[in-house]
């Protein structure tokens, strides 16, 4: 049984569970401790000193690592904390780029806003010498400003944690310490996995994604080509957040409208794809079991992982499945199948993908992935970025009404939506598996056992007369664990679903970010999932298979699943990395 607690908080007696810092109870009690540092699950070391109580009489102590205790006493708001703070975030100011109004995170920024709610104007009182940085904006994902770093070590903490790669981290001591890579080398020659996951961690401005907005509306006002998009699952479980719905309002036929109204001449649907990708990847797992080929097979949707997989654990890139990611098949299909039956000659063709991923910009430079002899993709931007062009055109978002893709490849099932959550591309296979193994459709197409947020799922699967062991994990750390226990012998599967990111392409690196107060009371990986979940449950289609534009596309263009042409057009192969460049 639970031990709890009853402290008093600015007066306010809260009770809470023994372990439970102070500023964890401080939120119950609906008050608001200021922090920078702290990130909650992933970094939690008292650095900033924002959050700074006093409590039993002692020194100021940082709430984000002191523990609540029976009968403690505690202040957040007298005239000494806030002074304490003011003069924090005039120290922090007096190293930092103050360019406001160029800065992605502008109005989105945790140091901004922290300014303005503690009246801090200007930080010009701890005026002086500042560090200089180059900006590292090598990598074909992400852009490192340490101008703008408060070396507040969330993304060290991310990286390294979560992620479990480690390629940032703190150099140097005092006035010169800096968030570097080792040997002082860029991103981009770093073992690297491009996911942005340090990106959402940054409270400011110092990391962001690679911007191809400019490239992509000068696509569209260029009349030689015919620019097609698509907008991954993921995208319409978040984009509303940037313009002020509730975190997990599903905005898609609104994206739908605003994608036509920006001026692209075809808006489909990489849902699309994805019961495409379902159709492929079935096959070939089912082909793996009956044909004796290396098992267990691991999905390749998520650009992070794959290459993740690549520089850290090659040994099992021959489990690796090798479908595209289903944007890349898109891409290959439009240039091809939809390039025949428009007539229109496929270098003409610029297709731009709308992910939550920073990986796929790395992905779609991938020199292997150009099945019709052109990229599958020419551009892709982040929900982030789709927002930011939104708002440039002056569209009225949330008054859109709603529309639909363009027929052709912009129908999808149920099973194509849940690709953007965790356990989602597993949950979509083992449907459609089921029906090609046994010859029968599922009454009920919901296998909750491999739902959720936990690290690492697993569950037995009865498919006909065929038990299939299956594993999910979310974020490259959760990967690690799952590979070693499958290297040591411990663990035996027959199919495996990696996401890269945690909580998957629901809370990718180019994603809306949530501040660390927000996530302190809600988890925007459970909330964007449950609406992903809400738009497959109220689809008439649950399983790929069922897509008739998908069956269209088989029967006049592709043959059959895994086909010679299938193979040619939507499969691919990976490479062993190196961790860094020598």
């Amino acid at each position: 049984m639970e031990n709890f607690i009853t402290l008093t908080i600015d007066g306010v007696k809260v009770e809470v569970p023994a372990g439970t810092t102070v500023l964890e109870a401080a939120k119950k009690a609906g008050i608001n401790i200021p922090t920078l540092c702290y990130l909650k699950d992933v970094n939690a070391i008292g650095a900033c000193r924002m959050c700074v109580v006093e409590a039993g009489g002692r020194a100021l102590q940082a709430a984000c690592v002191l523990p609540a205790t029976e009968g403690m006493v505690v202040k957040t708001n007298t005239p000494a904390i806030r002074e304490h703070r003011k003069t924090l975030l005039e120290l922090v100011l007096s190293n930092h780029d103050k360019k406001c109004l160029t800065c992605t995170r502008s109005q989105n920024c945790e140091l901004q806003k922290l300014c303005r709610d503690l009246g801090v104007e200007n930080g010009d009182r701890f005026a002086g010498a500042q560090n200089e940085y180059a900006i590292d904006d090598a990598s074909p994902s992400i852009v490192r400003d340490n101008n703008k770093c408060i070396l507040c070590r969330r993304c060290v903490a991310t990286c390294a944690k979560i992620q479990n790669v480690g390629v940032i981290g703190a150099v140097n001591r005092g006035f010169t310490t800096s968030i570097e890579s080792p040997w002082n080398l860029k991103l981009n020659d770093m073992a690297c996995i491009n996911c942005g996951q340090c990106i959402t961690a940054c409270p400011v401005g110092a990391l962001y994604e690679k911007d191809e907005t400019k490239q992509v509306w000068d696509l569209i006002a260029d009349p030689a080509k015919h620019v097609v998009v698509q907008p991954a699952p993921a995208v319409r479980a978040a984009l509303g957040e940037e313009f002020g719905m509730p975190i997990g309002t599903c905005v898609t036929g609104k994206m739908a409208a605003a994608l036509r109204r920006l001026g692209f001449d075809k808006v489909f649907d990489t849902d699309f794809a994805a019961d495409l990708t379902i159709m492929e990847e079935g096959t070939e797992l089912i082909n793996r079991v009956q044909n004796g080929g290396v098992l267990p097979m691991i999905t390749s949707c998520s650009p992070g992982w794959i290459k993740f997989c690549e520089t850290y654990y090659p040994e099992f890139i021959p489990n690796l499945s090798s479908c595209k990611s289903p944007h890349e098949m898109m891409g290959a299909v439009v240039k091809s199948y939809y390039a025949q039956k428009a007539g229109i000659d496929p270098k003409d063709i610029a297709v731009v993908s709308v992910m939550p991923c920073t990986a796929k910009k790395f992905e779609a430079d991938r020199e292997e992935l150009s099945g019709t002899g052109y990229p599958d993709v020419d551009a892709v931007i982040t929900t982030r970025e789709l927002a930011h062009m939104i708002k440039e055109a002056g569209i009225d978002f949330v008054n859109l009404p709603d529309e639909d893709f363009d027929d052709l490849l912009g129908e999808s099932t149920g099973a194509g939506v849940i690709f953007g959550a965790t356990g989602g591309v597993m949950e979509a296979a083992l449907r459609t598996a089921y029906a090609l193994i046994t010859g029968k459709e599922l009454e009920n197409v919901d296998f909750n056992a491999v739902r959720g947020v936990e690290g690492i799922k697993e569950a037995t699967v009865k498919v006909g007369d065929l038990d299939v062991s299956v594993a999910v994990a979310h974020g490259t750390g959760n990967a690690s664990k799952l590979l070693d226990m499958i290297k040591s012998g411990e663990k035996n599967y027959t199919f495996i679903e990696v996401m890269g990111c945690p909580g998957g392409c629901v809370t990718g690196g180019g994603q809306p970010i949530v501040s660390a107060q927000d996530k302190l009371t809600c988890d925007p990986k459970v909330l964007r999932a449950k609406a992903l979940y809400g738009e497959d449950a109220g689809k008439a289609k649950r399983k790929s298979h069922e897509n008739v534009e998908v069956q269209k596309l088989y029967e006049e263009f592709l043959g059959k699943p895994n086909s010679h042409k299938a193979h040619e057009l939507l499969h691919t192969h990976y490479v062993k990395r190196e961790k860094y460049s020598k």
